[in-house]
């Protein structure tokens, strides 16, 4: 929509009342710090930090801001969002505010002529684009150079992602300014974001310039009652999920670190006759949006989700927040526990805590920014073989593959690297990897895992701790948690409930799915197709490695190298009888080892035993090489795989359904490998079977 010309003998402070009355309606009014964010950055080359917390309504600043910078003859407004869901909120509800707007994405490339002439004629006021669509050439010269009078103004959406101190850091945010300068020097920058720790500020201050105005509110919001409880036991903490969620008037979030736990928890509630579906990034898309609906609508009592449901996602009346572990730092858990309470008087957060959780953090603070010695691997690769893939630089250099990806854009970033046509290619920029910084970030990954148990432990105001930790100047006690009036929720836990948990935990048994492609780079620049005749089927393990009771009788088990305890042969016969595998087995063979040649063996055959099949010695390994755990990514996991194995094409193999026994399933490569030797070899379907998953399978 486009906007009448501004009065110019209003100041700044009326304009902005009078558009936002025309947004909302007459007794609109603006809350605590936003007039005052819209005037500052309303001043000529301003450059503005707002740190307010979920659902204060930042987004009004830059729509309101937007409307009178265009009154003004002023450019539209470029907003960089980091999530696609995100751009489409932000679109609907500034259209639904009069303020016309569109996103530039990868969907709707066909409307990007109409959306180019709706920025020059003045009918759009704000044009949302992702960080990494400013990395291309092809959108500054065809969309920000052909605008007659530039960019009015420039918002930094979720500006942590600027940051590298950030866990949502992205690599692209970094050009944000930059580029953005190149088309116009002295644009108006807004950043907003609802959590920036000292070290995101000072981040964010340093790249955006000293000059940079800090508006900062407070991040208490008085709906919500917060509470930790110590519960080591899985058990216990889904004994009282079960008890407590009841309890919880409306609908709420159930925050898991893991997929595998997404569903051990949903699976729970179920038998417990509580509909809480599970969420995470490895369902379709469309059944993600699906989830989300029923949740906005009500229609479940919760989702239990990784941090797949995170930003773009918002229910004003979202009831309560429940961390089934322990979250990976003070802003996750702040970001997360937010959700809750922002648009209802009362909301519970509460955040359960268990024996597992360090090991846990301690995974994930090993998969975040990669350490400089890890971008300099990737940079030399690309040096000495020119126009590689994502899939040929994996080949080379042994690193997982996102760390890769990590590494690749943070190169680009730093224009050492340029992409064109899917391969990577060195530019003539000298690059210097900053050793200390990554050492420091390593280090403030350890800090915040203190941080986060300690507010598991602090006798003090919770509110008050995590407000000190995001250096909110306004924080203090709240007067509402379980540490400052008394426990939020008394649940009891019922004993029966933990029996029936306790077996519950005992049979999460994860699945082990199938690879349906071979990766990208091992024959051809793109995945090829597994072909069906050669695939696994699915299949399971036993229990997770590591993990109480099972999961440490394989570790033992392996590391003696003699044998595995007879409770891991009745425990898992137990399972494969109650699973039922689809086709249904009718031999058994074993996944070999040089290392150990009679451990995995030796099972296979008691296994055999005990479930009244044949066994037979199919496979034979006939290389040295890696143990697989040591090689981090798919390319090197399945090519060392396919140079080791081979069908021992000597025996007689039975045409009909095998269980294909390991000891421990990790990238699925091995599994994968053998399965499809096996059925070239003339097998019939291969169902995998392991003792234990190695945690890295469990996780988002």
């Amino acid at each position: 929509m486009a906007t009448a010309r501004a009065d110019p003998r209003k100041g700044d402070a009326a304009l902005a009342r009078q558009a936002l009355t025309d947004m909302l309606g007459p007794r609109a009014e603006f809350r605590p710090g936003q007039l005052e964010a819209i005037e500052a950055v309303l001043r000529p080359s301003s450059k503005v930090l707002v740190v307010q917390g979920t659902g204060w309504g930042k987004s009004i600043i830059y729509f309101v801001a937007a409307r009178l910078l265009r009154a003004r003859d002023a450019g539209p407004t470029l907003v960089v969002s980091p999530l696609l869901s995100l751009m489409r909120n932000q679109v609907a509800a500034a259209s639904a505010l009069g303020v016309g707007a569109a996103a530039l994405t990868s969907e709707n490339h066909g409307e990007w002529d109409d959306i180019q002439q709706g920025l020059i004629s003045g009918r759009l006021d704000l044009l949302l684009v992702s960080p990494e669509r400013l990395a291309y050439g092809g959108f500054r010269r065809h969309f920000l150079q052909q605008l007659p009078r530039g960019i009015g103004m420039l918002v930094i959406d979720e500006a942590h992602c600027v940051s590298d101190w950030g866990h949502d850091f992205r690599p692209d945010y970094r050009r944000v300014v930059r580029l953005t300068r190149e088309t116009q020097r002295h644009v108006r920058v807004l950043a907003t974001t609802g959590t920036a720790d000292a070290h995101v500020v000072a981040d964010l201050t340093e790249q955006l310039g000293e000059d940079l105005t800090i508006l900062r509110g407070p991040l208490d919001r008085p709906s919500l009652r917060l509470q930790t409880i110590r519960l080591d036991q899985p058990a216990r903490r889904l004994a009282w999920l079960s008890s407590a969620l009841p309890r919880m008037s409306g609908s709420g979030i159930i925050y898991c670190l893991t997929r595998f736990d997404t569903e051990v928890v949903s699976d729970w509630l179920r038998r417990c006759g509580i509909d809480a579906p599970a969420y995470h990034a490895g369902l379709p898309p469309e059944e993600r949006q699906r989830r989300e609906e029923l949740l906005l609508g009500d229609k479940c009592k919760a989702l239990c989700a990784t941090v797949a449901l995170g930003m773009g996602f918002d229910k004003p009346d979202l009831a309560f927040v429940v961390h089934y572990q322990r979250p990976r730092s003070v802003v996750d858990y702040y970001q997360q526990v937010g959700r809750a309470g922002r648009a209802i008087p009362e909301a519970y957060g509460v955040l359960l805590t268990g024996a597992e959780d360090h090991a846990l953090a301690s995974y994930f603070a090993g998969t975040g920014f990669p350490p400089a010695e890890c971008q300099r691997a990737v940079l030399e690769v690309i040096e000495g073989r020119p126009g590689l893939t994502e899939g040929q630089i994996a080949a080379h250099v042994n690193l997982p593959m996102d760390r890769i990806e990590q590494c690749l854009k943070l190169l680009r970033a730093d224009d050492a690297v340029s992409w064109r046509a899917g391969k990577w290619y060195r530019s003539r920029l000298a690059w210097t990897p900053d050793h200390d910084r990554s050492a420091q970030i390593a280090a403030r990954r350890l800090a915040e895992m203190a941080q986060i148990e300690a507010l598991t432990r602090t006798q003090g105001c919770l509110m008050e701790f995590v407000g000190r930790e995001l250096a909110d100047p306004c924080s203090a006690p709240c007067g509402r948690c379980a540490n400052c009036a008394g426990p939020v929720l008394r649940v009891p836990i019922r004993r029966r409930a933990v029996r029936q948990a306790k077996r519950q935990v005992a049979r999460r048994h994860p699945t082990i799915v199938p690879h349906t492609v071979w990766p990208a780079g091992l024959e051809r620049p793109d995945e090829t197709p597994i072909e069906p005749d050669r695939q696994m089927e699915r299949g399971k393990a036993l229990c997770v490695y590591g993990e109480p009771r099972l999961g440490r009788m394989v570790a033992e088990g392996k590391r003696r190298g003699t044998g595995f305890p007879r409770g891991l042969l009745r425990a898992s016969a137990r399972l494969i009888r109650e699973w039922h595998p689809q086709p249904t087995p009718t031999w058994i063979t074993n996944v070999p080892s040089l290392r150990r040649p009679g451990l995995v063996e030796g099972f296979a055959r008691a296994l055999a035993r005990a479930l009244g099949l044949q066994y037979r010695a199919a496979l034979e390994k006939h290389a040295d090489v890696p143990e697989q755990k040591h090689l981090l990514n798919d390319i090197l996991q399945c090519t060392n795989a396919r140079d080791s194995f081979r069908a021992d094409r000597s025996r007689v193999l039975l045409a009909s359904p095998v269980l294909l026994v390991d000891d421990t399933v990790d990238s699925r490569w091995t599994l994968t490998v053998c399965a499809a030797l096996l059925r070239e070899a003339g097998s019939g379907p291969v169902i995998p079977f392991a003792l234990a998953a190695a945690i890295g399978t469990a996780r988002p």
